[in-house]
């Protein structure tokens, strides 16, 4: 009977973190022959869970909505990371989520076992959260992109136009998109409808991007530039996508389209050595094993020739007069603080 009722938990969990899984697929999961899944399946709804069945050779079972919510089965690192992830919503960053984190987190905390409590409070009185200004994500919007992630099902919204909004990312004419004015004034203008297959969420620098396959690349979007129309559109298989290479396509995309400055720099350090220390993916020209250049870009030269300082390595400027003329000025003022 206690290997029974703890396989129905199994059951139950698989359910609630997938909307659909085939017959065998699950049976397989469980270490059980269909047969007993059916039986199974039939004791949860006998318990009130209502679990659906597809007939058929593509058939499977989901758990269906239901008039109340079932419990959640959470194991000790799933309850942490909930626990955390509610505290870091209540700072803010999603639009009106903050005072529903605050209450969730609440009712979580009553039911977590003393031994969990503790791991989160530990994690959490180690954590600093500093306000800034920018966009918010609507939270059905992120709640919207998400679902479709889950269901592999593509996505269909319009897109602030670049003109207006400043996309980040590769525009639709492969050209460098422009940094511009915001769409929270609600004047941006929109594009037409697109359609992709949406594969990672990425939270960066208090803002959210999807990563999604687009026209045989992939994309990256910001989230609260999307305005997104239902319903989904079809199912998609799908890509081999890690999450560190998501975070590299972010990085990437972001970093390099939001340069209004560039030069290029040669350091004399290993090309490793300069990879570690940029807060983005590059690929550096490798001269030597301890020469290397880069091409490098900021706002602005006086932005640039601060952080090739925090870089800690000797460097030259190969063809930007402004980053030269910027990196004198540095220096000169530090020259003048260690003369005082």
């Amino acid at each position: 009977m206690l290997e029974t009722s703890g396989r129905l938990l199994r059951l139950l969990g698989l359910l609630q973190g997938r909307r659909e899984w085939g017959g065998g697929e699950l049976a397989g999961r469980l270490g059980v022959s269909t047969r007993t899944l059916r039986t199974d399946v039939e004791r949860l709804r006998v318990l009130g869970y209502p679990v659906e069945a597809r007939p058929g050779v593509g058939g499977g079972y989901r758990l269906g909505a239901g008039g109340e919510l079932p419990p959640l089965l959470l194991d000790d690192e799933e309850a942490v990371a909930v626990a955390v992830g509610l505290r870091t919503g209540a700072g803010g960053g999603v639009a009106g989520i903050e005072e529903t984190s605050v209450r969730a987190l609440v009712k979580l905390e009553q039911v977590l076992p003393g031994r969990l409590r503790q791991r989160v409070r530990a994690v959490s009185s180690a954590m600093v959260s500093v306000g800034g200004g920018g966009p918010q994500v609507d939270a059905e919007a992120l709640v919207a992109v998400a679902g479709a992630i889950r269901d592999r099902e593509r996505l269909r919204f319009e897109y602030a136009a670049e003109a207006a909004a400043g996309v980040w990312g590769t525009s639709q004419d492969g050209s460098t998109p422009r940094d511009g004015g915001g769409v929270e004034d609600g004047t941006a203008d929109f594009v037409p409808p697109r359609t992709v297959e949406p594969h990672r969420l990425v939270s960066w620098g208090r803002q959210w991007y999807l990563v999604a396959w687009d026209n045989e690349v992939w994309e990256v979007f910001r989230v609260d530039r999307m305005r997104i129309k239902t319903p989904n559109g079809a199912r998609f298989a799908l890509r081999e996508l890690s999450e560190s290479a998501a975070g590299d396509l972010v990085r990437r995309s972001v970093g390099e389209a939001s340069w209004r400055y560039r030069a290029r720099v040669r350091v004399l350090a290993s090309s490793l050595y300069v990879q570690n220390r940029m807060p983005m993916p590059i690929e550096p020209e490798v001269v030597d094993e301890n020469t290397c250049i880069v091409e490098l870009g900021s706002d602005n030269p006086h932005q640039l020739a601060l952080w090739l300082g925090l870089m800690d390595a000797d460097f030259e400027v190969l063809d930007a007069p402004e980053l030269a003329e910027a990196v004198r000025a540095v220096g000169d003022r530090y020259h003048r603080a260690a003369g005082s």
